[in-house]
């Protein structure tokens, strides 16, 4: 069930990443693309070419008929839901900032105490940010307010700040879990690169 779990968080950040980079693409190409067959019916008319106008005038009809101001709202509302699922994602692998410094200058008991206090805050404070949105999305609900050009229920937008601290804080306790009962506190090497073994890894630094 877990890795059910982990792996349909990945597939949904890469699939938000890739629905928000592919919409940004096609809506700035479509600016652009208007913009030139404009051009290009100015210099058909500058230079009296009828057929060349008539075929540029239909074109930037065509293009212009395409619609995409709802583009810039959808990329906004698809990096928010990124983003708090990302958050769950980047407390799972451990590349969450993290000031350690005089943590480790500590003795092994109080940096235990003080490490089981950090990431228990992270709980408290992931849940209250469950039971907070989930109020808010209800609010939101009951208004029937509805985005501006999108035209979808708000509370569909703000549903990302309960379901995406919801799984953070999920990642926090595995977190907690995880060093109450090994030792051990997730941390991502900088160095490392996923798909790629140590020891491949150091042939490649070795050959360098």
């Amino acid at each position: 069930m877990l890795r059910m779990l982990d792996r349909f968080e990945e597939i949904l950040i890469a699939a938000l990443m890739a629905a928000a980079v592919t919409l940004i693409f096609v809506a700035v190409l479509h600016r652009f693309s208007i913009g030139y067959a404009a051009d290009l019916v100015r210099f058909a008319r500058a230079n009296n070419m009828p057929e060349l106008q008539a075929w540029a005038r239909s074109i930037f009809s065509t293009i212009n008929a395409i619609k995409l101001t709802w583009a810039q709202e959808a990329c906004i509302y698809l990096f928010v839901w990124m983003a708090k699922f990302g958050a769950a994602y980047g407390v799972r692998i451990g590349i969450h900032v993290g000031v350690d410094m005089l943590v480790n200058m500590l003795e092994e008991k109080r940096r235990r105490i003080l490490t089981i206090i950090a990431m228990s805050g992270g709980v408290i404070f992931t849940a209250t940010l469950v039971w907070i949105g989930s109020t808010f999305v209800y609010h939101v609900g009951v208004g029937g307010q509805i985005s501006a050009d999108l035209e979808i229920p708000m509370w569909i937008v703000y549903l990302a700040v309960p379901l995406g601290s919801a799984l953070m804080c999920f990642r926090f306790i595995q977190a907690l879990w995880l060093y109450l009962t090994t030792g051990i506190i997730i941390h991502h090497e900088i160095g490392h690169v996923d798909g790629v073994d140590d020891e491949s890894a150091a042939q490649n630094g070795g050959q360098k």
